[in-house]
């Protein structure tokens, strides 16, 4: 009986130890981040001419789109689109010297304040006005094409805190969503848009840039989405909301926005990024 026992002790004695080690070797093991999954793209409109940027990275979502500024030479368009030819080309790209001034900055990896973004804010301002300035002159046009071209920014960062929360930047036409886990989703900005359309904010403007700038604080399941104004003019505020509260996948949302935007075949570009928080 008694060689019985003293296995048994030593057994368990045995299964403690490992048990202890065990728990100490988590202590110190990787902690879960949170992350964005996103799924995005640019609808492309009826007029041929690009006008929207985007760019996806792990706790980075931006979108920016090219639009002649209030009383530019080509500002025609009712739909905030890149007006005549003349003005095209530049629209796109003060979109993506937006995005690129961003993307250089690494706004997810700065300190995360506020301040964060509106430096990144800032420079995507003089990356835009610098095209801007340097735009040749139009065919019997004593002024540069680009003095009539602006655009929009909107952009989420992801900070990776005890607690996770959001940092948003957003001028111009465009709009953020939040649609908090079990809630219905809502903009968490405004469009800065006078009555025809044209960008009352923006980008390479002259005028003070006065971004709105802020926080949110997020749990994972949440979803934050980026539009363009195409994708509002399109679809409107309630359609747009109810797509987005919709508990599928970024990928599969996006698919059902499109599929809508293909039957109303919009004029000018139309930019979606949707995406859900989770800890991974």
């Amino acid at each position: 009986m008694t060689f019985v026992v003293i296995p048994i002790l030593v057994g368990c004695l045995s299964v403690m130890t490992v048990r202890g080690r065990r728990e100490s070797w988590q202590t110190g093991a990787p902690v879960a981040r949170p992350r964005l999954v996103a799924a995005g793209g640019t609808y492309d409109g009826t007029r041929g001419q690009s006008s929207d940027a985007y760019v996806i990275q792990e706790r980075l979502i931006a979108a920016a789109h090219g639009a002649p500024a209030p009383g530019g030479a080509q500002s025609t368009s009712g739909e905030g689109g890149a007006g005549g030819t003349g003005n095209a080309d530049l629209a796109h790209t003060a979109a993506a010297l937006a995005l690129a001034a961003v993307v250089a900055a690494r706004p997810q990896h700065a300190g995360a304040r506020e301040a964060d973004l509106g430096e990144c804010t800032e420079a995507a301002h003089r990356a835009v006005r610098a095209a801007v300035e340097c735009a040749p002159a139009g065919p019997g046009s004593s002024e540069r094409d680009g003095h009539g071209v602006a655009s929009s920014l909107d952009l989420v960062v992801l900070d990776q805190d005890e607690h996770s929360r959001l940092r948003y930047a957003h001028i111009g036409d465009g709009a953020i969503w939040h649609c908090a886990k079990g809630a219905e989703p809502r903009p968490i900005t405004t469009a800065h848009v006078c009555d025809s359309g044209a960008m009352t904010r923006g980008l390479g403007l002259p005028a003070a840039l006065a971004p709105e700038i802020g926080t949110l604080p997020l749990r994972s399941g949440d979803r934050v989405a980026i539009v363009t104004g195409g994708v509002t003019r399109a679809l409107g505020t309630d359609r747009l909301e109810a797509l987005l509260a919709s508990r599928s996948s970024p990928a599969a949302c996006l698919d059902r926005l499109y599929d809508e935007m293909a039957a109303l075949e919009p004029e000018g570009d139309a930019t979606v990024i949707i995406a859900d928080v989770v800890t991974a």
